[in-house]
């Protein structure tokens, strides 16, 4: 077990050597994947580990991707699937061009969801998705869209729960237990890798989904991605959260207008 004065050395040496800033990070949910990571790669030291981390560039790539990778999956949490695909998708059918920034996209489920909803209110062939992820190797695996088959049944089923009609399997070609899904949509996407904690504004957007991310930060932390997210939306914009994320209590709050109960924001004039 590593205690918490040697997690902060850590951080430290991570920063020093690498450029990496965790000190945003809640700090129990770093130190439970990083005592997860110490133990399954059999460490019996905290010297030993940072040694590794100090001397290995691709043990530290290891590191980031076992530390920042987020659980997820298509149509995650269908009710809020049908506010966007009811609610929000008609009213930005009224725009010539339609920007959507997936941040903390993972390993690219939710952002082949949205393509699929776009497709359905007939609005991707002029729409472009950028996600993003400081997670390299999840961006590589979101890019082919290829995942397992078996967790097709669920996604189906979610997929129907948020209020789609038509054949689920139309969207993927089944092939050696895996499902790779048409190229028609990742056509619209463009995967980059970008840190919201030392990256800036890259665009202006119609939509910012950042589902689940925000609650592996501290406050502080939070607050930057906040104010990341509003110089990046445009007037009257939307920003989606994760079911246990809110804009309620940042200073940015005032500016922004919740939609029923479901976690998108409106950005006032």
């Amino acid at each position: 077990m590593i205690n918490d004065r040697e997690l902060e050395v850590l951080i430290n040496e991570v920063f020093e050597y690498h450029g990496f800033d965790f000190s945003g990070y809640s700090r129990a949910s770093l130190k439970r994947r990083i005592e997860r990571l110490y133990q399954i790669d059999g460490f019996k030291s905290l010297g030993e580990m940072l040694s590794k981390i100090r001397t290995e560039p691709e043990y530290f790539k290891h590191l980031i991707e076992e530390v920042t990778v987020n659980v997820t999956e298509m149509f995650r949490d269908p009710l809020f699937y049908k506010t966007l695909r009811e609610e929000i998708l008609p009213i930005l059918a009224t725009k010539p061009f339609i920007r959507l920034w997936h941040a903390g996209c993972s390993s690219g489920e939710e952002v082949y969801s949205m393509a699929i909803m776009l497709r359905e209110a007939n609005l991707l062939h002029k729409s472009l998705i950028y996600a993003t992820d400081i997670n390299q190797q999840v961006l590589d695996s979101a890019k082919k869209g290829i995942f397992p088959l078996q967790t097709m049944k669920q996604y189906s089923e979610n997929y129907r729960l948020s209020g789609g009609k038509k054949d689920f399997s139309d969207y993927y070609t089944a092939n050696y237990g895996f499902a790779k899904f048409s190229s028609d949509l990742s056509e619209k996407m463009v995967f980059s890798e970008h840190s919201l904690v030392s990256d800036g504004s890259f665009n202006e957007f119609d939509l910012i989904l950042c589902r689940n991310v925000l609650i592996y930060f501290d406050k502080e932390l939070q607050e930057r991605a906040f104010e990341l997210f509003d110089n990046s939306l445009s007037k009257l914009g939307y920003l989606a959260l994760g079911t246990k994320e809110t804009l309620k209590f940042s200073l940015l709050g005032k500016r922004y207008k919740q939609l029923n109960k479901e976690k998108i924001w409106k950005k006032m004039e």
